[in-house]
């Protein structure tokens, strides 16, 4: 059972995350380079806003959204 266990670790450290200790490597020649992976994912989450808030204003220029005002009964 200890060997299934280690044969993940080994998996997960010399095989999966050996591209990210190549960019860690790298990080002494570049930092733009070596931070590629985190500038990737600002991108994309970028886009994602972007393509958001175009969908939010297009709804909003249709007149689908509901802004009735409600509250809950109690109030």
């Amino acid at each position: 059972m200890k060997d299934f266990f280690y044969a993940i670790q080994d998996l997960f450290v010399n095989v999966l995350f050996a591209p990210f200790d190549a960019l860690r490597a790298l990080e002494l020649e570049s930092w733009f380079g070596a931070n590629i992976m985190s500038w990737i994912f600002m991108i994309i989450g970028f886009i994602a806003f972007v393509y958001w808030m175009m969908q939010l204003r297009t709804f909003d220029k249709n007149g689908e959204e509901d802004k009735s005002i409600t509250s809950h009964s109690y109030l």
